[in-house]
């Protein structure tokens, strides 16, 4: 029989590697396929992200819109269930990122060893008449696991981290980081672009404007009262009556119940969260590169007020979030506001820290 050229091998490995995508996978004695091997030729150069809940309802659809994009080289898909069949969908896109999919926790490590950027949706969603809090027990175990696998494995990548109550999940990951000695504060970003994206079409739909042209500073958390616009800080500058602004802060900040009371039991805000993960997950990304001027709102370690965490404005670099910005000058409501915000996070951030300390 005609010995097997060393090329063909190499062709039927990485054929091989789509039917079964682990990464150590033996097809014979010396045949062992080697992830990074695995790639279409001509895949450009660019990072490697992991997304852990790649399955879920935001999972998918975020990982259909990273896999398009071109900063990404390796896409990595974690989940605890299906992702074999996410895996392979979403494998057949044309675009050069090659994804692998990780089922399970005996395969969270090979899922985040060498990763740049970990998105984290992992968890439960809302359904009609919960809150974020009756979300908490059972996101921040599943939070508090992936983040422990984090400190093992990646313990340098940043982390972008989705999984309601951010209010509180974000302190359970800064608490277990802290617990590891991995804790860097410019590297656990809470994503809280969803409320900005919200706020920037809402406040386009007044104005009769292009969203793409409207930045609306957001500010606080990311729950109910805790999400707080800053309405006199829209660009381009503009002015709003009281009505208006009651409207729009509270449009803005109940946008997830609108689309829970909408789909009547059938899912929560998955789409549109998908593509706000997306949006800052690109901004992440440019600032790896080294891009300049990359500012976004995130929910950080901060000391803009004398809260541990607070969501405003950012700017992205090559560690994570490089400088953290003041609020700037709020007019009467907004610091109204900012007070009920404070008061309800305080709460929040607490939950968070004693679930890890207890």
């Amino acid at each position: 029989m005609e010995s097997i050229s060393s090329d063909v091998k190499q062709r039927l490995a990485r054929i091989s590697a789509h039917l079964n995508p682990s990464p150590n996978l033996q097809m014979e004695e010396n045949w062992v396929l080697r992830g990074e091997n695995c790639r279409a030729k001509g895949g450009s150069p660019g990072f490697k992200v992991a997304i852990l809940g790649a399955s879920g309802g935001i999972g998918q659809p975020l990982a259909m819109l990273m896999k398009m994009n071109p900063l990404v080289s390796v896409l990595h898909l974690y989940d605890v269930a299906n992702t074999p069949g996410v895996t392979a969908d979403i494998s057949h896109m044309d675009t050069s990122a090659v994804v692998r999919g990780f089922l399970g926790p005996q395969q969270l490590e090979n899922a985040l060893v060498g990763m740049d950027l970990i998105i984290i949706p992992a968890g439960v969603p809302r359904k009609p008449g919960m809150t974020r809090d009756d979300l908490f027990n059972i996101n921040a175990g599943i939070v508090k696991t992936l983040c422990e696998g984090i400190t093992k494995f990646c313990p340098n990548a940043i982390v972008n981290l989705i999984s309601n109550p951010v209010n509180s999940t974000v302190p359970i990951a800064a608490e277990v980081f802290k617990r590891a000695g991995t804790f860097d504060p410019k590297r656990l970003l809470g994503v809280t672009m969803l409320d900005v994206v919200r706020a920037n079409t809402f406040v386009a739909e007044v104005l009769g404007r292009d969203p793409k042209e409207v930045d609306v500073p957001v500010v606080g958390g990311h729950a109910g009262v805790t999400i707080l616009p800053l309405l006199s800080q829209v660009k381009p500058p503009c002015s709003f009556t009281a009505k208006e602004i009651d409207q729009l802060t509270d449009r803005i900040q109940n946008g997830g119940t609108e689309v829970v009371e909408a789909k009547a039991g059938a899912g929560s805000a998955t789409l549109s969260m998908a593509y706000a993960a997306v949006k800052f997950a690109d901004a992440c990304l440019r600032g790896l590169r080294g891009d300049s001027g990359i500012v976004e709102c995130a929910f950080v370690a901060s000391q803009v007020t004398e809260l541990p965490f607070f969501a405003s404005k950012v700017r992205l670099g090559r560690t994570g979030a490089e400088e953290v910005f003041s609020l700037g000058p709020l007019n009467e409501y907004e610091r109204a506001g900012l007070e009920k915000a404070k008061k309800e996070l305080a709460a929040s951030i607490e939950k968070g820290v004693s679930f890890v300390r207890k």
